[in-house]
């Protein structure tokens, strides 16, 4: 099968389209056929860790990453099942989120049947199925942290992102009062996926603000201190993507599924690229321009070089 191989740390063109052995399902897992992954943070720090010293490296490897094929999520159908594998059958649709384990950029993979697999939905695309998972399960664990509830009022800073919009979605959909904070250029996007306020962060509306939040998330990681403790209320809490790992939970697959299904939640695709331009996607996730999410379409007919 061919694969996405990161060959090294450092800028995007360390990955490269190679040829390797097609995995076999052992007794309880399962065989997928990937017909769409992404690019997220997630991916690009993992490959971009030549920047971040020692310790990335003893956590992913020194030279090149241990899991060398990167992709945190992605959907596809089940074409082998193990002996022991009862919980799917051959040719159903899926989406998976492996966080740190990867393995999406590639044509093929196998996953314990218990892993975080879900059942995808039946009226998305491959493409706009591989994008729930990861910004799916990062906001809803960030706002359960954060103890959300109906009428509150909820700050997303950097809401155009991934993360950020899907909790923008699901705040709403847990009835928030729900203000983002983004670019000029996407305060509309932000808008229509139900934010009831949206401030632009490089205007002097934003430094002035005198509101204050029962929830602020910080979906990139990047609001400095003092202003998040000037936009949470007294009793308010404040949590952020870089306070720690997310689990992901198979149980939030299914939610997500259903909200798809329901049509209470949509698929952000900024760009599609496929996964033989996975290099020119990580260039452009790597400008902090995106909205929402950035796909890869997985198909059969590449040519190696």
């Amino acid at each position: 099968m061919k694969a996405i191989i990161c060959t090294g740390y450092g800028v995007p063109d360390v990955l490269m389209l190679q040829e390797i052995e097609k995995p076999t399902p052992k007794s309880n897992q399962i065989l997928i056929k990937i017909h769409a992954t992404t690019v997220t943070s997630g991916d690009c720090v993992v490959r971009g860790a030549k920047r971040y010293g020692p310790i990335m490296k003893i956590m992913f490897g020194f030279k090149r990453p241990r899991q060398p094929i990167l992709g945190t999520e992605f959907s596809g159908i089940i074409e082998e099942v193990g002996e022991n594998s009862t919980k799917f059958k051959v040719g159903d649709a899926v989406f998976a989120l492996t966080g740190m384990k990867f393995g999406g950029y590639a044509e093929y993979i196998c996953l314990p049947e218990n892993a975080v697999v879900s059942l995808a939905p039946r009226n998305a695309t491959f493409e706009e199925t591989a994008t729930l998972a990861f910004g799916g399960t990062t906001a809803l664990h960030f706002l359960r942290k954060a103890s959300i509830a109906p009428n509150q009022k909820v700050l997303i800073y950097g809401a155009s992102g991934s993360v950020g919009a899907a909790a923008i979605q699901l705040a709403t959909y847990f009835g928030a009062d729900v203000t983002g904070i983004c670019s000029t250029q996407n305060l509309e996007f932000v808008h229509s996926l139900g934010a009831n306020t949206t401030i632009d962060y490089t205007t002097e509306e934003f430094n002035t603000l005198d509101k204050t939040y029962d929830i602020v998330f910080d979906a990139v990681g990047k609001l400095n201190k003092s202003k998040r403790k000037q936009l949470t209320s007294k009793n308010g809490k404040f949590v952020s993507v870089s306070k720690g790992m997310v689990k992901g939970l198979v149980e939030d697959l299914y939610l997500l599924k259903e909200l798809v299904e329901k049509e209470r939640f949509k698929a952000t695709i900024d760009r599609t690229y496929s996964l033989a331009n996975a290099a020119q996607a990580h260039e452009y996730v790597e400008t902090g321009r995106k909205k929402g999410n950035v796909a890869l379409t997985v198909t059969n007919n590449y040519t190696l070089p």
